[in-house]
């Protein structure tokens, strides 16, 4: 299961690098599955205060992510546009506001604060 700390707003999602435990009012998890699809099992906890790759994320590991960020009713439109970690490395700021069928503000918010975020971390991780 992943990790994360809710900031209780749909702002970005902060995680726990230390080995503190979070408070209870505060936990959350998104679970990260296998899927026939060929995704790797992501269940294992966030390391050095990053997430597990998301190129390595199932369509439901992108829906799970997005709901634990408290974007439960846009969660969804990943899972009817079938938007895997893949595709959602790939997506253009764009594709986020029009592609979707989101709201504009939740839209922003997601691209800005998460999607763009984890397109920054996945090519920090992946580059030389």
């Amino acid at each position: 299961m992943l990790l994360v700390q809710s900031t209780g707003s749909d702002e970005a999602l902060r995680l726990n690098a230390s080995n503190e435990k979070l408070s209870s009012d505060v936990k959350e998890t998104a679970g990260m599955d296998n899927k026939e699809n060929g995704s790797v099992d992501t269940k294992n906890p966030v390391e050095n205060g990053q997430l597990p790759d998301p190129a390595h994320w199932a369509v439901s590991d992108v829906v799970n992510y997005f709901k634990a960020a408290g974007f439960d009713e846009q969660a969804c439109a990943f899972q009817d546009q079938e938007i895997d970690g893949k595709s959602l490395l790939l997506m253009t700021r764009n594709d986020v506001l029009t592609g979707l069928s989101i709201k504009l503000g939740p839209a922003l918010k997601m691209y800005e604060y998460h999607v763009k975020p984890l397109q920054t971390q996945h090519l920090k991780k992946n580059t030389w």
